[in-house]
């Protein structure tokens, strides 16, 4: 994101899943000045709602519609799913870890801040 039909991204969060540890959440840092600079007419309400809404589906937090409902890899395969949108991930990275709150916030810094 911010402007898709251009192929412009920019890296402002991550969704980590690991199955054996039952493990699915996601963090975003919003850079408002990084996202103005490529597109000054964003909106970056909008913008909040969707990242927002990728969080609380990660959770499966009640109130995240019908899509956190389903089952952790269902909604893992949900968000990452290729689609045309404000919100795009990248192709899904498979890896290893043995602590997968720590293994999120590391790339989280290292690809995001």
């Amino acid at each position: 994101m911010p402007r898709v039909e251009r192929e412009e991204f920019l890296n402002v969060g991550i969704i980590l899943f690991c199955a054996k540890k039952k493990f699915l959440k996601s963090i975003f840092f919003l850079d408002e000045s990084k996202i103005k600079a490529i597109y000054a007419k964003i909106d970056l309400e909008d913008l909040m709602a969707n990242l927002t809404a990728f969080e609380r589906i990660s959770s499966g937090i009640k109130g995240s519609g019908p899509i956190g409902e389903y089952d952790q890899a269902s909604r893992f395969r949900w968000l990452t799913a290729t689609r045309s949108t404000v919100i795009q991930c990248s192709k899904v990275h498979p890896g290893f870890c043995l602590d997968a709150e720590e293994t999120m916030i590391r790339l989280h810094q290292e690809l995001v801040l």
